[in-house]
């Protein structure tokens, strides 16, 4: 099958955000990747990964194995120093490793494609399809909440308002890159001033003296506890590496990611606390406890008959933050596809469109899967797991690569101080949680584990009888004609 003017960057991978512009055509007829995103547009990718659901969900998950409101607001902190920590470390293997797909490309440079292929296997199947329904979940919560002041809303209910979330943000992504990418930019100021309300009538509430729940007082002592609530710290920060999967299309990546990175994170960080010292200042560990949307029980203690904008403002940043996920999906699903370690229709192209509709629709159909449970904290502690576990080997690249490769070009050093605290710390974070929430991690180990079969059957299996070749082929035909996609094959 020949199709006219394929859509490949210059790497001959293939890329969700560099086929939206028809400038970028050569004479050729292809459409290769540029750099356009300058350091604005960096911290705003950062920014709007980061301030999603979390911050709205996870307070409740901090204070709940904490105990206190002062050493959750400790963990708050110490949840976004070790997000900088990381990032800073992977700003040295994006400088250095300047490839699309992130940790993925980097485990896959240092340790080879049976390790990268559990971290793509984690990320696909677990962290970001689990994450997606979390913040849908959330979305869904926060727009019914209103409507069952006195009640949590139906379990039903919101799994379904979830889904049409989902379906409308994949069709959005499907039809128009720059109509995601506009509501990107649109959701993440909505989500920011949300955050700023709140913030400035927390800050009010100080003024007028209301200190009272700020103590010590029922702080839990238990290692496992407190590593517990770091899942629930550590979920809101996710995204903090997401500028890295488009690092190509940055200006300047040497100068402008390690910026973008520390602008970014220092501003979550500072944002995330002052929110959580605002609720806080009005509504007690209890009651924080108690509340199945923690923003509109600070909004309707507060703001009377105004109290609907918070909701409606969370709403926004969440519908945003699955937006978002949506978005830099894809690049993931494409460079394991492009690697031969994901189904060869991910890395195709729809013609008309040109928008990556196979990875963000596969994307979708994982999420809704995840839809099947309702309960956010449980969804939480099982996508933590994964998350820094997985993370926490890609940091482990940098030492790593200083070992067996010494040689090569580091526009960014960082020192090795910095990984080794990062690793040692990931170890605290998911091993022993282990003992605390044997079930979360127990699935979590099950479904890493389940990438050895899928490896060793679908890739490593090299001499595969006709006939299994010639039904995956068949199938991704019929996909490719449903969906009207081209791929790497069709030049």
């Amino acid at each position: 099958m020949s199709t006219k003017g394929s859509i490949k960057n210059g790497k001959g991978s293939y890329d969700s955000l560099a086929i939206n512009n028809a400038d970028n055509k050569e004479d050729n007829g292809e459409i290769k990747l540029e750099a356009k995103m300058s350091l604005l547009n960096g911290i705003t990718v950062i920014v709007g990964s980061i301030i999603g659901s979390g911050i709205f969900v996870s307070p409740t998950g901090v204070i709940m194995h904490t105990g206190s409101t002062n050493v959750a607001l400790i963990v708050w902190t110490a949840s976004g120093i070790f997000s900088m920590v990381g990032a800073y470390c992977y700003a040295e293997l994006g400088c250095m490793i300047k490839k699309s797909g992130a940790d993925y490309a980097y485990i896959m440079e240092t340790f080879g494609p049976f390790a990268a292929f559990v971290r793509l296997w984690v990320e696909c199947m677990i962290v970001r399809p689990c994450s997606q329904a979390i913040v849908a979940l959330t979305f869904s919560i926060y727009v019914l909440k209103p409507f069952f002041p006195d009640c949590p809303p139906p379990q039903d209910a919101a799994r379904l308002l979830a889904v049409v979330c989902i379906c409308t943000l994949a069709f959005v992504n499907c039809w128009d890159v720059k109509w995601a990418t506009r509501v990107q930019d649109v959701f993440t100021y909505a989500k920011l001033l949300a955050l700023l309300v709140i913030i400035s009538a927390g800050a009010y509430q100080l003024f007028k003296g209301h200190t009272e729940h700020f103590s010590f007082d029922g702080t839990k002592t238990e290692v496992t506890s407190i590593a517990l609530s770091f899942y629930s710290g550590l979920f809101a920060y996710n995204g903090w590496n997401y500028l890295n999967f488009i690092i190509e299309e940055l200006k300047d990546p040497v100068k402008n990611l390690p910026r973008a990175i520390a602008i970014s994170c220092t501003l979550c960080t500072v944002v995330y606390v002052l929110t959580n010292v605002a609720f806080y200042t009005t509504l007690s560990p209890k009651e924080v406890l108690s509340s199945e949307a923690v923003a509109v029980t600070f909004a309707n203690n507060l703001f009377g008959m105004m109290a609907w904008t918070i909701p409606v403002f969370v709403a926004l940043s969440t519908f945003g933050a699955v937006n978002g996920i949506l978005l830099t999906s894809s690049r993931l699903f494409y460079a394991g596809a492009c690697e031969g370690q994901m189904p060869e229709i991910l890395t195709m192209i729809q013609t008309s469109r040109l928008t990556p509709a196979p990875a963000v629709i596969c994307m979708a159909l994982l999420s809704m899967c995840y839809l099947t449970s309702s309960n956010i904290n449980g969804l939480i502690n099982y996508v933590g797991f994964a998350t820094w576990l997985s993370i926490g080997v890609s940091v482990l690249c940098v030492p790593w690569l200083r070992w067996a490769q010494p040689n090569l070009p580091r526009p960014i050093k960082v020192n090795l101080i910095f990984p080794i605290f990062y690793i040692l710390a990931t170890l605290f974070v998911t091993i022993v949680p282990m003992w605390a929430s044997p079930v979360e991690t127990g699935y979590g180990c099950l479904m890493i584990f389940s990438a050895v079969p899928v490896y060793l059957l679908f890739i490593s299996w090299k001499s595969k009888p006709k006939c299994f070749t010639n039904a995956v082929g068949a199938v991704t035909q019929c996909f490719q004609k449903t969906m009207i996609v081209v791929g790497p094959k069709s030049q």
